[in-house]
Order: structure tokens, then sequence, then C-alpha cells
């Protein structure tokens, strides 16, 4: 990291944030849709699905994506991503239909994907092994606090008008000529060979784990608003502060990473944060004060945190620098696939069970999936 521009690294870690933004700087505005759209059947579930229709679009587009920008060039991707990102996510403040809405956050999905897909892909390209462990943890710490400010930004917006919180994403403009300024590509043909590996067949199994991680791990902006504002009777402000310090372990939980890493092997890691997720919702499950949100929602973020950073580090260390783009692309996929999939997984669950037990429920039955592959041993991969 010596070598290389502190305005690059500023511009690496605010193109990441960009994809952090894509989702929370709304997740308070969306149980008052519903107050918005009384006419409308099932909009609790069309404002879920304001949330995660970005992430379908991700899912099924970013390997499309993947290949076009690897062609295209990521510099001029991220550069045309960034002004549709701000066009389209910015809708929010005057579109009148739930469809329209709908529509321009599917739009907004292809803009999210590139910016990912590129912002992945640079950081394998400038990083080697630790430096990048430890770079991605700083980036990932940098897209947490991030989502800090938009969180609580977002819910004291809401409280105002549901619209305010769309106009967050007018970064995207402001972010505009910073790339266009100090964002550099590697150039391939100049690669050493002692760089160019063979991608691993263990990749499909993280591109797996990347999915189910993000199943569990959005519950907490789909879920968690819903029960702190229907059963608990908090703000649109109070709310955004809970998922807020969540997001601030996430930095914390991010920056733990790469010192976990010198002592234990991706599939430990993973484990370690799929018992930490088990622990915060099986406590969210035995609330009855709303205060004590606040000491779940740090170690289900802190969770977030380390399992996120593993699994990027774990695709990437599985590629080469000339299918990176591509790998990044599926890897997109996958995780936007378990967003887009969580509210829809867990929906009917929710119906069987009382909001609050749901978390329970599924608390209890990680622990037992933790529990079974420790003791059968079955998750060795390096």
């Amino acid at each position: 990291m010596k070598n290389i521009p502190k305005l690059l690294l500023l511009t690496l870690l605010l193109l990441a944030m960009t994809t952090m933004m894509s989702n929370v700087a709304i997740v308070t505005s969306l149980p008052h849709l519903k107050e918005y759209f009384t006419h409308i059947d099932n909009i609790e579930f069309y404002s879920r699905l304001m949330l995660t229709l970005p992430s379908l679009i991700i899912a099924l587009l970013a390997p499309i994506l993947g290949h076009f920008i690897f062609r295209f060039g990521k510099k001029r991707s991220a550069l045309i991503a960034l002004f549709f990102f701000s066009l389209f996510g910015t809708a929010g403040l005057y579109l009148d239909s739930i469809e329209s809405l709908l529509i321009s956050r599917a739009l907004f999905g292809l803009c999210v994907a590139t910016l990912m897909i590129v912002s992945t892909s640079l950081v394998g390209d400038y990083f080697k092994e630790e430096e990048r462990h430890k770079f991605m943890g700083f980036q990932s710490a940098f897209m947490a606090i991030g989502g800090v400010f938009f969180v609580i930004g977002g819910g004291f917006l809401s409280d105002i008008n549901w619209r305010l919180p769309f106009g967050i994403y007018f970064m995207g403009l402001v972010l505009l000529p910073l790339v266009f300024a100090n964002l550099k590509e590697v150039v391939i043909e100049h690669i050493q060979e002692d760089e160019i590996l063979n991608i691993s067949k263990n990749i499909l199994v993280v591109y797996f784990l990347a999915f189910i991680y993000m199943l569990l791990f959005f519950v907490l902006p789909t879920q968690i608003p819903f029960l702190l504002i229907e059963k608990f009777n908090a703000s649109g402000s109070f709310a955004g502060t809970i998922i807020a310090t969540a997001f601030f372990c996430n930095a914390l939980g991010a920056i733990a990473f790469s010192k976990l890493k010198t002592k234990f092997s991706f599939s430990t890691i993973y484990l370690i944060g799929l018992l930490l997720i088990a622990l915060g919702f099986t406590t969210v499950g035995f609330i009855n004060n709303i205060y004590f949100f606040f000491i779940t929602s740090p170690i289900l973020g802190f969770a977030g945190g380390i399992m996120m950073t593993n699994v990027t580090a774990w695709m990437l260390s599985k590629t080469t620098i000339k299918k990176r783009v591509k790998s990044s692309g599926y890897f997109t996929s996958c995780l936007f696939l378990g967003q887009f999939s969580s509210p829809i997984i867990f929906h009917p669950l929710i119906e069987i069970f009382e909001i609050q037990d749901f978390f329970l429920v599924i608390g209890l039955g990680l622990f037992i999936i933790v529990a079974i592959t420790i003791a059968t041993k079955r998750f060795i991969l390096k």
C-alpha cells in the first residue's frame, strides 16, 4: 500500500462504499411506505422488495456484466455506473407509484452490480495476499462506517418524509471527478508469469457460502426495522441508530479479519462468524426491552464484518488476475442473490411464527448446524 497514491486509495474506499449505500440508505423508509400506499395490497411485502429488487437484478446480470466490464474497461464502466447510480437512486424523490419505484430500483441494481464488480476486482489487481487482507479490512470498515452515517441520516430524514433518504444517492455524482482523476487499471499484459495461477474448483463452494452468508445477514436490514417500529414502537431515527451500531461493529469485525487470518483458515473464520450470527439472532428472540438491541446489533454487525471480508478474500485467493473481473461478477451475483432471496425465503417462517420468535428459531437452527459441522469435520476447505 506504500506505493499506491493516497487519493487512489481514497477513491477505492469511496467506490466500495457506494455498494453499501445501495440499500441501507433507505432501510428506515420502508415501514413508512405502508402509510403512503395504504391502497396497495401486500404493501409490506412490496416495501421489502424495494430493498431487495436491486439484488435480484444484480444476481441475474452480474456474471454478464463481468464479461462486459472486462472488455469495456473498469474505469469507463465505473464512470457510467456512478452517473446512473445517482439518476435511478434518487428517483424515489419524485416517483409516485409503487410500480415505477420498483422499476427504478431494478435499474439502480445494474449500476450497483457494475460498481461492486469493479471495486472488488481492483482490490485484487492492486494488492497481494497479506496487503490485500489488510486493505480489505480497512475497506470493509470504511464501508461500514459509511453505513453508520447513511442509516442514521436516512432514519432522521425518513421521520420528516419517507422520500428524503433517496436524496443520499446523489453522492454518486460527487464521486465522478475522483474516479475520473485517480482510478487506473492494471495492464494485464505486464503481469508476471508467477502471478498466473489455476483457478481452484473450490471457488464454487465459496460462491455458495457467500450466498448463505448474505441470506442470513440481510435479515438485519429487512426484518429488524419492522420489529423495532411495529412491536417496540421505535421512531425511524431510533431504528436507524440501532442498525447503525451494527454497521459500526461491522467495521470492527472487518478490521479483525486480517488478524484472525494469521491464525485460522478461511473456513474456520466462516464458522466463527456463523456462530456469532446464531448468538445474535437467538438473543433477539428473548429481548423484551428495546435498548437491549444495542447489545444484539453489535454482535450481528461484528459477525457480518468478519464474514464479508472473509468470503471476499477467499474468492480472490482462488482466481487469477486475467479472470478476476469475471470471477468477481459471479461472486457479486451470489451475494446479491442472497440479499434478494432473504425476505422471500424467510417470509413463510415469519407468517408461521411471530417475527421475534422467527429470530429465535433461526438462531437455534444455526447453532445446530455449526455443532453438526464441527462434529462431523465436514468443513475443511482452506
